[in-house]
């Protein structure tokens, strides 16, 4: 897939309005998808799931609950203190998609998986090559201010500073001390003082989320049209030349905007058949901007790292001057991909991102994500990489079943696709 088919895959995704989670137009992006992999002549199904796709109603419910259980603590310090440590649990344990507990209050929908299997189950290893075709909701916390922002933070204090991760250390776990303080019987000035500082931070962060909840669904070419042509390029690509070593799987899960339930539900169903060993994940998200990095890790109150070997084999691509790869690096996001519910699960998986300085494009998550914003030349980088990292892990893969271990640092030939 050329460049034009690229662009015409991610305009016709885009012309399904508000493809939302668990939307009727996300149902139908998904039928198309299975067309579109049939017509490569891939076998191609859509696995049906249910979700909860209001998200920030979800997170919203977390941060009122906390700020009650601080109020709740003035009178009654043990009460207070429970609902602000399951509102704190409950909230760690949903956005790391282990287990929902407050997020099971709101209306589930329908949502599915665009699931198409290898064209050789017999190969030693498998790869599956995913990208989620959603879109998300804009608010004013996505506006122009932030890229700014971001670039103006240094990278390292960027991940301290995720939203969902302040609001953790910055707004709960300070309330549960505070509450914890009552509980043995202080209750001297400075503690009020103390109790509201983060219950500011909540209070802020709820009306923050309730802008979310009621703004609207952007178009997604960045986010994630972008990645799912790249997959389609990518598969297209391997499927002409196929890996001696990995059967190519692709799978565009949806619901990722909704913390990655679409991909949560896929390795629920499927873990049995999963082997742990012998199964990659590589992740393509918001590629049509920047260059391609490489995550180090990811996640919203703790980082999960991605998978060492794969990470080992970027690096090796990145610094074999290859064009691809130019800009090429590593970092870490204080948010997730749909690589977080494999990682949080043990299984074996990477992400790419499309970003310039570690921050992403200037109209993520805005009305402007359109499908005229596309830098061609990036996806077309990102493509080329993806193609490369597959062709790396099939030798690696190959040398490993040999008996030589893990392979070496990939050669200057790694960059021919």
């Amino acid at each position: 897939m050329d460049a034009a088919g690229r662009r015409a895959l991610i305009e016709k995704l885009c012309s399904f309005e508000g493809r939302g989670p668990g939307t009727d137009s996300e149902r139908r992006a998904a039928d198309w998808l299975v067309g579109r992999l049939r017509a490569m002549g891939r076998r191609a199904e859509a696995e049906p799931t249910y979700v909860h796709p209001e998200y920030a109603v979800a997170l919203a419910l977390h941060v009122a609950l906390a700020v009650a259980g601080s109020l709740v603590a003035l009178v009654s310090p043990p009460v207070g203190f429970v609902m602000v440590l399951f509102a704190a649990v409950s909230l760690y344990l949903d956005q790391n998609t282990r287990l929902y507990l407050l997020r099971r209050l709101l209306f589930r929908r329908a949502s599915q998986n665009v699931v198409s299997p290898g064209p050789s189950p017999d190969a030693p290893a498998r790869v599956i090559l995913s990208a989620h075709y959603d879109a998300a909701k804009t608010g004013w916390v996505f506006g122009p201010r932030s890229a700014r922002t971001a670039k103006s933070v240094p990278e390292r204090l960027r991940l301290q500073l995720g939203p969902l991760r302040l609001v953790f250390w910055a707004g709960f776990v300070p309330l549960l001390l505070t509450s914890g303080l009552r509980m043995a019987g202080i209750d001297a000035t400075w503690l009020g003082i103390l109790q509201l500082l983060p219950t500011f931070v909540l209070l802020l962060t709820f009306v923050l989320l309730v802008d979310i909840a009621l703004s609207g669904i952007v178009p997604g070419a960045y986010d994630n049209a972008s990645g799912v042509a790249a997959v389609l390029s990518a598969a297209e690509a391997l499927d002409g030349e196929p890996p001696q070593n990995l059967d190519v799987w692709v799978v565009l899960p949806g619901a990722e905007e909704c913390n990655a339930e679409g991909m949560a539900a896929w390795i629920r169903r499927h873990r049995k058949e999963i082997d742990r060993a012998s199964t990659y994940f590589i992740n393509l998200d918001s590629l049509s901007f920047g260059t391609v990095h490489y995550l180090d890790g990811e996640g919203a109150i703790v980082t999960y790292a991605m998978d060492r070997r794969l990470r080992e084999l970027c690096a090796a691509i990145a610094a074999s001057g290859s064009p691809a790869a130019d800009g090429a690096r590593p970092i870490r996001i204080p948010f997730h991909t749909d690589a977080l519910p494999t990682r949080a699960r043990g299984f074996r998986a990477i992400s790419l991102i499309g970003a310039e300085e570690g921050v992403g494009a200037p109209y993520y998550h805005t009305h402007d994500d359109t499908p005229d914003k596309v830098d061609d030349e990036a996806l077309s980088r990102a493509v080329d990489f993806t193609v490369q990292l597959v062709r790396a892990l099939d030798r690696d893969v190959g040398r490993s079943r040999q008996g030589g271990g893990a392979a070496a640092p990939v050669p200057e030939a790694a960059h021919q696709v």
